[in-house]
Order: C-alpha cells, then structure tokens, then sequence
C-alpha cells in the first residue's frame, strides 16, 4: 500500500483552506492544518488541525520537519518553501504559483532585495496585490495536478 499524500498548510495567512479540503477530499489525501492559533477544520479523520506554541517560527519548524516526497506544503513564506523543497516536498503559493529547485534561489534574493527597500523606507506602505478570484482558480488547478502527479509516484 503506498503511503498517502498528505498537505501541510502553513495555516495563519492562507486565503484557501476551503479550496484545500475540497480537493483534498476528491484524492484521498490528508491535510495539516498547522497555525498558532485554533481554525475550524471540517470533521474527517484525514484533516487534523495541528496548533503549535505561539514560538517564532514555531508553524514553520513543524510543517518543514513533517514535509517530505509524498507530501504538498501550502504557503507563502519564502524560506519555509525553501526548506521544504530541500526535504523532497511540492510547494505551491496561495495563489497556484509553485516553487521549484530552479525558482526558489531568485525568490530568495528579491526576498532579501525587497526587505532592504523597506528598511530604507519606513512608513511606507506595500505588500502583496489583493487575493483574486483568478488567484483561486490557479490555485484549485495547480493543487489539483500536483495530487495527481504525486498520486501516481
């Protein structure tokens, strides 16, 4: 029997959690939902809320040590997918978009670039474009082939 796929959600900032479980629900596969604080999940015994201390970086450290080949990792942050990635996990953004081996070095640096620029700055305001309907359309199609691709390894 091979093992199920399972999808960690970096949980506290994540637009698509309902996306998840629907999906996640038509595969078979199981979810994590790890967040510092308690988020409703619906009752099944593949989906499990998962709450750790409110310890910086805490959610971050529990999704990278549970992440590996048979699983997705659900997140923005830069440097949780780069962990991920080095554990043999799919990585994908709220908004479809994944990571990759080849994406993440150039991540990383605009990361770095951007945090600089902000520094130098102060009070000015910035962030993300707003979540789009289009975002959740990639989404639901990314998550959806990256399960079919895993389901069939």
């Amino acid at each position: 029997m091979t093992k199920p796929v399972t999808i960690l959600v970096d949980a506290d900032a994540c637009p698509v959690k309902e996306e998840i479980y629907r999906v996640a629900d038509r595969h078979k596969a199981h979810v994590r939902v790890v967040s510092n604080s308690p988020f409703r999940v619906p009752v099944s015994e593949r989906v499990k809320r998962v709450v750790v201390s409110d310890g910086f970086d805490a959610a971050d450290d529990w999704i990278a040590q549970e992440a590996g080949p048979h699983s997705v990792v659900i997140t923005a942050d830069i440097l949780l997918a780069e962990r991920c990635l080095k554990a043999g996990a799919a990585v994908l953004r709220h908004d479809g978009k994944s990571f990759d081996a080849a994406s993440i070095g150039s991540a990383i640096a605009t990361r770095a670039i951007m945090e600089d620029l902000r520094a130098g700055m102060a009070g000015m305001g910035g962030g993300p474009p707003p979540f789009s309907k289009a975002d959740r359309s990639n989404f639901l199609q990314a998550l959806d082939r990256v399960l079919v691709k895993l389901g069939r390894s």
